[in-house]
């Protein structure tokens, strides 16, 4: 065997042909080992895969690939996110059909994801956009419509009026549709919902049950579903001629702040803003101005706090004569709360803004900790936080809690017409998920509006209601609407002429199960197999993006919720039991002189005594070098993973995305980083070669009385495996790299050692040990590597297909400790000890030391607090 150079070109090819041949990454539902499910968030198939996806897919098959030598049952599936609005994009500026791009995409991308040596089961593949798929989400559409779980409602919406479209918020750029150019609309659309209110406690509640989600994953989920507890508070209006209402409702978690309210403000939208702007044309304008701005919370938090005084004015609830103003404004949430606030500037930024801009001044009314208050104001920042009420009457010198407590004990008794003037009240910020897509490239809502019969669920016989293939994307609006033929049908009900649903369902709806239909993708007679979802699920290990943290993640959740209570899931109740979110991909960006983002393909490195300097390949014109910021076309930072693997292989892509820093931060590609991983590559083939050489043959059982030379690689590597064992486990790949890296260097002084020295039998044992369990170290993370390793010291199987080795901790435990000598408290020395040393030795040794004796200076020792193999307290 030529250990000289490893051609990973040949060899990579040959493994996977040899994996893929040999089906050892099937997994069977049959199998009785305990299962592990590992999944990567399936890719949107773009055409080609990038290192984020390099990095993603690679942790999850390190993962997959090291329980499977553990003795699991492992599922690791792969698939395609592959409805969306991209294909249909592509389709319109190439004249080609949606399902032609994506299928090409996803093709190309299926083989780059083989190239990488994944050990994924391609049997399972599934694609959203195939009928077979979503036949049955829209089975589960209508499972879940019969369980009160759709409906169909009003909502405001983007909307594009050159386009007739519902725009997402990021297709709103600068206030205008991204494709037509046209200032965008707030509409009021008739839309399809799920209702994931109904299960806002349980989301929230639940998060506490998932102790391997990382927290701040949780934290944003919790600040998403925004649970407040507050009152609902009625002000009572001044009687108007024009206006039939009496009162407005708010609803506010910060009761205690009453007495600093200055204003009233409500929604654009709301029904009185409605009721006034009938008989006033300002307002009318005003709230048409309110409707151009984005549908975002972002887009309404960052905009110009705007409003309209309706000539209104409202009773303080405690004072009959104090009056507030009443405004629309432009900052208040008709789906939140009441779509009405009080505003009290002094303590809160938004209010502050507002009250600044329309001269309505502040009243401090929370004093903050520390704070005179004679001399608190308020200048351009409000102040958010607790402290003790001011200026609040028979709330003065109350903490907020008791002013808060104080105030809804008051109005909770105080009548208000029929009602109470206050009630408590408990709000989410979460809303109803909004399903309706005006576009072709999405799953078709299987719905069908009769103008006898209403709106009927398409019969289940009829699923899968599947799209157009002779569609058009010329002109405006929605493809399916346009349809001349496609959306017109029988009513299932009467029979009579009834029209489809041409709407579809957001892509979200898409991957909210994929990773339950994996369990079973060959059943066609049902979405799931419950027995199945409830043998493999949940996911024991999620692997993804942080920019999923929100919407996927919860969507899913609310997901499997649903499928519980319509009978598609068994018993399971969360999706994902172990969430890993990973750090991006990051490249330093060029510029040419002209200002054009230049490829790092297109760019030479030097470094000399002034720094690094960069120039292009074509006509060696020095090139700026810019900031490090994540992969993207757009600035053309991007490494194709393709040119990697080509020039030097996927294990040396493996092993860079895994070793350069932890795995829940960026890491940074360099050229310098990656040939240093090439280096390694080939720095372990040799390393490799040298073992066998030495090395007694495959089989050659322990020796009864190794030397003290055969102890120490044993030894070394049995730490090794000790500790990557705990690194793969807890996700530290960086650190099990180091580790192989360690051993490595380990393995060739101990080669140097016994070469000037004669080695026995015992030491050659040692060597082949230490060669079988280094490959199988690094076989998750260069699996084409640890293969041709393996076959190379004389082994007939597959790495792949070998059991985990056993660590022997007896070997590595030091027969010595150190224990911290504290006196009084206070460390004064280590004590280096027997391991099996007993109370008696360690009292002595300790009162011994030179410092401990100084310490006590001559005072008698009253005790001796020792916890065994951690301290020791001398107390005097």
């Amino acid at each position: 065997m030529d250990f000289e150079r490893y051609n990973a070109r040949v060899a990579e090819r040959k493994w996977q042909r040899i994996w893929e041949d040999r089906e050892i990454f099937r997994t069977g539902n049959a199998d009785s080992r305990p299962k592990y499910y590992v999944l990567e968030m399936f890719p949107y198939p773009s055409g080609r895969i990038h290192m984020g996806h390099v990095r993603n897919y690679t942790m999850g098959d390190v993962i997959a690939r090291y329980k499977r030598a553990r003795g699991f049952n492992v599922l690791h599936p792969m698939g395609w996110d592959a409805f969306g609005m991209p294909a249909e994009n592509a389709a319109w500026h190439n004249k080609s059909h949606p399902a032609d791009w994506t299928y090409a995409n996803i093709a190309s991308m299926r083989g780059q994801l083989k190239a990488m040596g994944l050990s994924l089961d391609w049997s399972r593949e599934i694609a959203t956009c195939d009928p077979a798929y979503y036949k049955h989400q829209q089975r589960m559409f209508l499972d879940f419509l019969d369980a009160g779980l759709v409906v169909r409602k009003k909502s405001k919406v983007n909307w594009d009026p050159l386009d007739f479209t519902v725009l997402a918020n990021e297709q709103v750029i600068d206030g205008r549709g991204w494709r037509s150019g046209a200032l965008v609309e707030q509409r009021e659309l008739t839309q399809w919902f799920f209702k994931i209110t109904d299960f806002a406690e349980d989301l929230l509640r639940s998060l506490g049950d998932l102790p391997r989600w990382p927290e701040k994953v949780r934290l944003m989920q919790a600040n998403w579903i925004g649970r407040s507890e507050g009152l609902a508070l009625r002000f009572e209006l001044d009687p108007a001629p024009r206006i039939a209402a009496r009162e407005i409702e708010v609803y506010t978690t910060r009761a205690d702040t009453l007495f600093g309210a200055t204003f009233l403000a409500i929604a654009a939208d709301h029904p009185l803003a409605a009721e006034v702007a009938r008989n006033d044309p300002g307002l009318a304008r005003f709230i048409a101005q309110c409707r151009q701005g984005g549908t975002s919370v972002a887009a309404i938090e960052t905009a110009e706090k705007i409003g309209y005084d309706i000539g209104l004015k409202a009773r303080h609830p405690f004072d009959p004569e104090w009056r507030l103003p009443v405004y629309v404004a432009n900052f208040v949430l008709m789906d939140y709360g009441t779509g009405a606030i009080f505003g009290c500037p002094a303590h809160d930024q938004r209010d502050l803004d507002f009250a600044n801009a329309y001269g309505l001044g502040n009243t401090p009314v929370v004093c903050p900790p520390g704070e005179d208050p004679a001399t608190f104001t308020i200048g351009a920042t409000a102040y958010e936080g607790d402290g003790v009420l001011i200026n609040s009457r028979f709330l003065d010198g109350m903490t907020t809690q008791a002013a808060k407590e104080e105030v809804a004990r008051r109005l909770e008794a105080k009548p208000l017409g029929n009602w109470p003037q206050a009630r408590r009240d408990v709000h989410y910020r979460l809303r109803d998920w909004g399903i309706s897509r005006q576009r072709y490239w999405g799953c078709p809502i299987p719905m069908i509006h009769c103008g006898v019969c209403g709106v009927v669920p398409v019969p289940a016989r009829d699923l899968p209601v599947e799209l157009p293939n002779d569609v058009s994307f010329e002109g405006s609006g929605n493809p399916l609407d346009m349809h001349p033929t496609w959306k017109h049908v029988s009513c299932p009900a009467c029979g009579g002429p009834a029209r489809r649903e041409t709407d579809t369902m957001d892509t979200f709806v898409d991957s909210s199960w994929y990773f339950a239909r994996f369990t079973d993708p060959w059943n066609e007679a049902a979405p799931t197999t419950a027995a199945l979802v409830e043998k493999w699920l949940p996911v024991d290990q999620y692997i993804g993006g942080i920019e999923h943290a929100i919407l996927h993640l919860l969507y899913a959740r609310f997901f499997t919720r649903a499928m519980q209570a319509t009978g598609h899931a068994g018993a399971l109740t969360e999706p994902f039991a172990g969430l890993f979110t990973q750090g991006m991909v990051v490249h330093e960006t060029y510029r040419s002189k002209a200002g054009e983002w230049l490829f790092p393909s297109e760019i030479r490195l030097e470094t000399d005594d002034s720094g690094r300097r960069a120039y292009k390949l074509d006509g060696g014109e020095e090139a700026a070098i810019g900031a490090i910021e994540k992969m993207s076309k757009s600035k053309r930072n991007t490494v194709d993973p393709d040119d990697i693997i080509s020039a030097y292989g996927a294990d040396t892509a493996r092993w860079f995305v895994l070793s350069d820093s932890p795995p829940e931060r960026d890491v940074i590609w360099t050229e310098e980083g990656v040939q240093g991983a090439a280096k390694f590559v080939h720095r372990l083939w040799r390393l490799v070669g040298e073992l066998a050489r030495l090395a007694a043959p495959a089989g050659t059982p322990p020796p009864e009385n190794p030397s003290q030379a055969a102890i120490e690689i044993c030894r070394a590597v049995h730490m090794s495996l000790i500790k990557i064992e705990e690194d793969i486990e807890r996700l530290r790949f960086n650190r099990a790299v180091a580790q192989v890296h360690d051993l490595a260097n380990k393995l060739s002084a101990a080669i140097g050692a016994v070469e000037t020295t004669n080695s026995g039998e015992d030491v050659r044992a040692a060597f082949r040990e230490a060669a079988d369990i280094l490959i199988m170290l690094i076989a998750p993370m260069m699996p084409h590597l640890a293969e041709e390793c393996w076959a190379a010291l004389g082994h007939v199987d597959l790495a792949a297909e070998t059991a985990w080795p056993v660590a022997d901790r007896a070997l590595v435990v030091e027969d010595t400790i150190a224990l911290p000598v504290q006196v009084n408290g206070r460390k004064r020395a280590d004590l280096v000890v027997a391991r099996d040393a007993g109370r008696a030795a360690i009292e002595a040794a300790a009162l011994a030391l030179d410092p401990v004796r100084r310490a006590l200076d001559g005072r008698p020792v009253k005790k001796i607090i020792i916890v065994p193999q951690r301290i020791v307290n001398v107390v005097g």
